[in-house]
């Protein structure tokens, strides 16, 4: 049986997404986020840390995330 994963990452656009098509007229759509995360320590000193993600959408989900 084929495992499926799923991952949901929520954070702020960094560019425009880009929208472009292969050759053989699939979808993909390049954009990338910014993910804050903030947390206290055990010492009650507050962090905040920014994780950059690049990512590439392929199929029916560019067209999708192009247009919100």
């Amino acid at each position: 049986m084929p495992n499926l994963n799923k991952v949901f990452l929520m954070g702020n656009l960094t560019r425009d997404p880009q929208l472009k098509y292969t050759p053989s007229q699939m979808a993909v759509c390049d954009f990338g986020l910014a993910i804050n995360r903030k947390w206290k320590a055990t010492t009650a000193r507050c962090h905040e840390e920014v994780c950059f993600v690049d990512c590439t959408a392929w199929s029916r989900t560019p067209r999708t995330s192009r247009s919100t």
